[in-house]
């Protein structure tokens, strides 16, 4: 026989209550009943639970741990269920590097005036769909295009590409720069949620890549002067770090900016994330 939910149930609630009597009343049913599911879960596990005498309940040793585990397990489940109700009264955005730039606050505001039932949670997540994949996250905003089919998106707006540099790096000196002044330096990319490759440049004259896997990294190795990188702009808006600064790529490209979400189980709140976020992009 499987261990139910209702068998853990009443084995918590015999052991919190102290008595069989108790433990009904808690549970709303007979005391009858509540030896009979406390039976059904002993003769399952194949172990006695609990020691009963005139005056107290207690459990055995292998009773002591198969409370914790009972505990745990409805924990989880209390927390699955309260998740899923309040799901609609929640928008958790993903991100994996940069949320959303120099926009991020006034997301963040105009969603809170205009949406006071439904709150706002920037999450970040450094995976390929920042979040949505993992239960993380309800909609994600992502710079490169979604190619899992589990997924839609829609494009909210377009940022410019930016070269990363050390402070003291000759090509600081300069208020921009071209791909070919990069072709001959390494690059730091991220490989799952990066917007630069090789293939932004000339198969003659592409740089070297380094792959890395979080900001903070990237931008410590920048400084250092060992290495360059290239991003949206939106990092420089979030990430503004003591000896790294940012110069556009006057020939890249822009990064396209999407929002995504679960193809069959959008949110309730995705069209109107989309509008706000399109609104604050034009603007």
């Amino acid at each position: 026989m499987d261990v139910e939910l209702r068998h853990l149930r009443c084995l918590v609630a015999i052991a919190d209550e102290g008595t069989f009597t108790d433990a009904a009343h808690a549970l709303g049913v007979s005391q009858a009943a509540v030896s009979r599911t406390l039976a059904a879960l002993e003769d399952a596990l194949g172990a006695r639970l609990l020691r009963r005498t005139s005056r107290s309940v207690t459990p055995t040793g292998t009773g002591s741990r198969v409370l914790a585990h009972a505990r745990r397990v409805l924990a989880e489940v209390d927390d699955l269920v309260r998740e899923a109700a309040e799901g609609s009264q929640r928008l958790r955005v993903g991100y994996a590097w940069a949320a959303l730039g120099r926009h991020t606050l006034a997301f963040q505001r105009r969603w809170g005036a205009a949406h006071p039932a439904t709150e706002l949670q920037l999450v970040r997540v450094n995976s390929a769909t920042a979040g949505l994949a993992e239960g993380s996250s309800d909609l994600a905003v992502v710079r490169r295009p979604v190619d899992d089919r589990r997924f839609d998106s829609a494009i909210v707006g377009l940022e410019r590409r930016l070269c990363a540099l050390a402070a003291d790096d000759p090509l600081a000196r300069r208020r921009s720069v071209r791909l070919a002044d990069l072709s001959g330096r390494t690059l730091l990319v991220d490989r799952r949620t990066g917007t630069t490759t090789p293939e932004l440049w000339p198969p003659e004259s592409r740089p070297a890549t380094e792959d890395i896997h979080d900001v903070d990294d990237w931008l410590t190795v920048i400084a250092g002067g060992r290495r360059v990188g290239m991003t949206a702009e939106s990092t420089a808006h979030q990430y503004r770090r003591p000896g790294v600064v940012y110069r556009p790529v006057r020939d890249a490209a822009p990064v396209a900016v999407r929002l995504a979400w679960w193809r069959d189980e959008p949110h309730p709140a995705t069209r109107a994330a989309i509008a706000l976020l399109t609104e604050l992009y034009r603007a």
